[in-house]
């Protein structure tokens, strides 16, 4: 019997009161999250309507004020005794798992939070330029419309521009234009010295353009971006393909429902969006999506389902169905198809309101759906946070292509997380090496999905709780999460750092390039005076020693690749 047959055995494991609070968490979403996630949002979107009633001419006013602001803030840091810069944001404000624990050492803030307007959709240029706190849900809201989108939509509304490129940004149509920082065309940044520069891809800043993406804020601060846009139709035609067989041979499914041969990238089979989910070791479903006219839509015959309606199934079981019923096509409002994940947070949401998909709640309470990421983290306590780092696993593994079959068995083995979310992206080969970059030599490998310039990527979405922890079993979050990085160093493959990292210094930089990055720190002084990647990233509580260590800091790349 293979390995995958016959799980690793482990003891069972002794509930703590934690394991009780959690159990019986919905209680407190219920009666408190739900409530003032659902006037936050709404708040949200006064305030959007707010925005897009000023002229384009008035936003930019606004912008070209707030900017001077941030100028004066910095100059007004005391080097020796203020601390590293990093934005005012609250911590538990942030989408991402890790404790943001970089702020609760000695730092100094920079207040960015008027930074919410897109300042402009450009029609002619096919450009939306938006400053960094301008979220998905407000940019579909503007664009769709007009039939337009960004390139990458992120599928959860609440995602923000700044937080995309800075970190990490990806949706199924990835495959066809890359990660959300590569369809970015220049970027406004305020540099240590108060110094506001445009980086484009061609001017004099061209290595400040490249190294940005993935630096977590860590050379300046992002004011604005200007971001590609394409012309888009008005639904979605998703087939919902379901697949059986092998954990490996459900990856080569995966593969197969959307990646052409070498060179063929132009191919009219390549479709406009891609996604499958994997439900557990044995079946999958592969979605492919082509953008669609409403002319085409509501034609005879054809099935419209608006999935963003409140009462509608949940997104990943309603597509779960395809494993009952088999293969179908129907079609989606485009602007729900880019959030249809929002309102279950993929499938977290089962996890936090255990009952929220049945059909009396969806209908009594969905409206409320979903609740607020931040106000989660706001409402949990250190022992609570802890217990979800060893516990649960939200970890995103970026692997090439045709190592996803090799990913899924390890993630089985290993974690027994069901159900895993597979999404290509391109990673294209750069003028600069960025800090994450294509396999040396991918080029000359032919391998299905690759081009000459660009290797196909997939990211294995790995959100839930364990298999051993839904058993009681004893089960360490932090090896895991350990044992899963060492996997990607060794298979050139890298860790979203939006997620908790179990890194040290020497492996982060193993697993990360460090040359344009540390060369960019240098050139545009932000040495001593923003926080390292690293530092940022380095779970636990900074102490006053490397803080100041951090402040007085010397350029230098110990664990660099050389070329």
């Amino acid at each position: 019997m293979s390995d995958l047959e016959a799980p690793l055995v482990r003891p069972k494991r002794k509930k703590v009161w934690v394991d009780y609070f959690v159990q019986f968490r919905w209680i407190i979403v219920i009666f408190v999250v739900l409530p003032i996630s659902f006037t936050l949002y709404f708040l949200t979107y006064l305030g959007d309507v707010r925005s897009e009633w000023k002229s384009y001419k008035q936003r930019q006013k606004e912008h070209e004020e707030n900017v001077k602001k941030v100028v004066k803030r910095l100059a007004e840091r005391n080097p020796s005794k203020d601390g590293l810069v990093c934005t005012a944001r609250k911590p538990w404000i942030a989408v991402g798992m890790r404790n943001v624990d970089y702020k609760r050492a000695r730092h100094f803030e920079v207040d960015l939070s008027a930074f919410r307007n897109i300042l402009e959709i450009d029609q002619e240029r096919m450009i939306a330029k938006c400053e960094p706190l301008v979220n998905m849900g407000q940019i579909t809201r503007a664009t769709v419309p007009l039939n337009l989108a960004l390139a990458v939509v992120a599928e959860l509304d609440d995602l923000t521009v700044g937080g995309l490129i800075n970190g990490y940004g990806i949706e199924g149509s990835s495959h066809l234009y890359g990660l959300f920082s590569d369809t970015v065309v220049a970027y406004e940044i305020v540099l240590s010295g108060g110094r506001v520069v445009r980086a484009t891809k061609d001017n004099e800043y061209a290595d400040l353009f490249y190294a940005i993406p993935w630096s977590q804020g860590t050379l300046g601060l992002l004011v604005s971006a200007e971001i590609k846009l394409i012309p888009i139709k008005e639904y979605m035609k998703l087939t919902y393909k379901p697949v059986r067989g092998s954990v490996k041979e459900l990856g080569q499914a995966y593969i197969d429902s959307f990646a052409p041969r070498f060179g063929e990238e132009n191919s009219e089979d390549v479709p406009d969006f891609v996604e499958t989910m994997i439900y557990n070791p044995h079946e999958g479903v592969c979605m492919t999506g082509k953008y669609a006219s409403k002319e085409e839509a509501k034609k005879k015959g054809n099935t419209i389902n608006s999935v963003g309606w409140w009462f509608k199934p949940w997104f990943y079981q309603h597509a779960q169905t395809a494993l009952t019923k088999g293969e179908f096509v129907e079609y989606i409002p485009t602007r729900e198809y880019y959030h249809r994940h929002t309102r279950c947070l993929y499938w977290e949401g089962k996890l936090i309101l255990p009952f929220a998909d049945q059909w009396w709640f969806r209908y009594l309470l969905g409206w409320l759906m979903p609740p607020k990421v931040s106000l989660l983290k706001a409402t949990q306590g250190e022992a609570i946070r802890n217990y979800y780092h060893e516990m649960h696993v939200i970890q995103d593994m970026l692997v090439p292509l045709y190592k996803v079959p090799d990913a899924l068995e390890w993630v089985d083995r290993e974690m027994e997380v069901y159900p895993l979310w597979l999404c290509p992206h391109r990673l294209y080969k750069l003028p600069y090496k960025t800090m994450v970059y294509p396999e040396p030599g991918f080029e000359e490998q032919c391998r299905q999905g690759d081009t000459p310039y660009a290797q196909m990527y997939t990211d294995v979405g790995v959100y839930y709780a364990p298999g051993p922890v839904l058993r009681g079993e004893v089960f360490d979050g932090a090896d895991a999460v350990r044992r899963m990085e060492s996997w990607l160093i060794e298979n050139h493959g890298y860790q979203p750092q939006y997620a908790v990292s179990e890194l040290n210094e020497k492996n982060f930089w193993r697993m990360f390039d460090a040359g344009l990055y540390e060369q960019c720190r240098n050139k545009y002084g932000a040495v001593g005076t923003f926080m390292s990647v690293y530092y940022k990233c380095k779970k636990g509580r900074k102490t006053e020693k490397e803080v100041q260590e951090a402040e007085q800091a010397q350029v230098e790349v110990p664990y660099a690749e050389t070329d």
